[in-house]
């Protein structure tokens, strides 16, 4: 998908780009048996304390559901349009199927209004057509992947992102993932075959403050720039530095490249080759 720029009438203008939307319905409104409505939180919990640090204002969103399950096996459905999603990177393809029936799902790359599509064992391997991965040969390009069976897709679902079925052995599957690493999956659960579209957003740069408002953040600031009594990064003569082995939260807690992973994970077995193996 084309990225749209501007002519320069503003400092800000000039670096601001957004997406041409080819292939995009521009003036369809979601599917109203689709959509439910998506409460603001401004980054706080059931208590209303701050968990979240700068979120809050933003654009009004409703969430579409998307059916991520595929679920309605056999049945075909033909892709009615395609359509901007405010909730996530990817695009999105309703489908209506034989039945009436009318879904999302994530719009690969190369699936148009008019094309066919279905959840079966026996589809063709095409974009868009789900499938048990015992059904997809190895080599294969595939997205929205399913960790344990029925339970929906959990790998590979944002924008430009794609995974690829290496090897099937004794009922698993082995599937590179888009960091690199290689993992073990069920070959009974499913997979959607291609990568999912909309290539370009990663090369998207908003240009100025306030898209970024429209999203629904709100300005950070640096902790160099706060007093010691603010921040542990705070105070100094000139631009000091942060004074610790590696930066912290303003709770004195590791952030950059501080590790949340269990370091004896229940999930480690199923890891043929970590993300950040050399």
């Amino acid at each position: 998908m084309a990225i749209k720029s501007y002519k320069p009438t503003t400092p800000s203008r000039r670096h601001m780009t957004v997406s041409a939307f080819e292939g995009i319905d521009k003036k369809a409104k979601p599917e109203r048996s689709l959509t439910e409505a998506l409460k603001k939180n401004a980054g706080r919990n059931s208590y209303g304390r701050i968990t979240v640090r700068h979120r809050g204002g933003g654009n009004k969103k409703k969430y579409r559901i998307i059916d991520f399950k595929r679920d309605k096996g056999d049945v075909s459905g033909v892709v009615v349009r395609l359509e901007y999603d405010p909730n996530r990177s990817a695009n999105l393809a309703l489908v209506e199927y034989a039945d009436g029936e009318r879904r999302y799902i994530p719009a690969p790359v190369g699936l148009k209004a008019g094309d066919a599509v279905i959840s079966s064992e026996k589809a063709d391997i095409k974009p868009g057509n789900a499938l048990p991965i015992s059904a997809i040969p190895v080599g294969t390009i595939i997205n929205s992947i399913e960790l344990y069976p029925g339970k929906g897709a959990q790998l590979a679902r944002s924008a430009g992102a794609s995974a690829q079925l290496m090897a099937k052995e004794n009922g698993m599957a082995q599937v590179r993932l888009p960091s690199g690493e290689v993992r073990m999956v069920r070959q009974e659960c499913k997979a959607v075959v291609g990568q999912i579209g909309n290539l370009d957003h990663e090369n998207i740069q908003l240009g100025k403050a306030g898209r970024r408002r429209h999203m629904g953040w709100r300005p950070a600031v640096r902790g160099s720039a706060m007093n010691p009594v603010d921040h542990p990064h705070g105070g100094g003569e000139g631009k000091a530095p942060v004074g610790r082995p590696s930066p912290v939260t303003p709770w004195g807690k590791p952030t950059m490249g501080y590790k949340t992973r269990k370091t004896k994970s229940s999930t480690d077995k199923f890891i043929v080759k970590h993300r950040n193996a050399k």
